[in-house]
């Protein structure tokens, strides 16, 4: 009976495995660098205001104006205009230790547009992968530079409103809201950390 219970806990870790590979896999692929030579950057958006956020993110992400118009009234009730916005792609999964890998393009409020990539870990409780689009609204800094350390923070990862998910990363004065929609799902709340680089590297560390 107990070899029978050690065969399918065995079996049973197997999709887990897989599911890590598999996210191994693509963040090698995201951490590859991305095309941003001289017009291979996206459209900038119009302006930070939250009406153009809204239209710009909803049309970024595949979502509805009317949900996202909700997000957006959330996160500018407390915060305000961005200073800047990184508009991306990531690939995320989780059996209580979880990795995320992305890449895209950080956006100031003068225009000036760079690449940015991040990774890290979570631990907590948290299953599940997805695969999704990023709109990330920046609050608190001067300079690029400053976007490009660790930021932490509680990330829960339930969707909501139509497919879209926001959450919050912090550093000091520094505050991130990314929204999130894609493929997959991931349930429960993990604590960890985002590196965000202007090199691509694989490393979640």
């Amino acid at each position: 009976m107990s070899e029978t219970n050690t065969i399918r806990s065995q079996k049973s870790s197997f999709p887990h495995f897989r599911q890590l590979f598999a996210l191994l896999f693509c963040g090698f692929l995201l951490s590859a660098p991305a095309g941003h030579a001289q017009g291979q950057f996206p459209p900038k958006v119009e302006d930070f205001s939250e009406s153009a956020l809204v239209i710009s993110a909803a049309k970024y992400l595949g979502t509805t104006a009317e949900s996202m118009a909700e997000i957006m009234d959330r996160v500018f009730s407390q915060y305000g205009i961005p200073d800047a916005i990184i508009r991306g792609e990531e690939v995320s999964a989780a059996v209580v230790f979880g990795l995320r890998y992305g890449r895209g393009t950080l956006e100031m409020r003068s225009g000036a547009q760079h690449p940015i990539y991040w990774r890290g870990p979570s631990a907590g409780v948290d299953t599940g992968g997805n695969a999704a689009k990023s709109f990330t609204l920046v609050y608190g800094i001067q300079n690029v530079e400053e976007v490009y350390s660790r930021f932490g923070g509680a990330d829960g990862s339930a969707f909501y409103l139509g497919g879209v998910a926001v959450s919050y990363l912090q550093r000091d004065d520094i505050v991130m809201a990314p929204m999130r929609a894609g493929v997959g799902l991931r349930a429960g709340v993990s604590i960890g950390y985002l590196k965000f680089t202007r090199e691509s590297g694989w490393l979640p560390f």
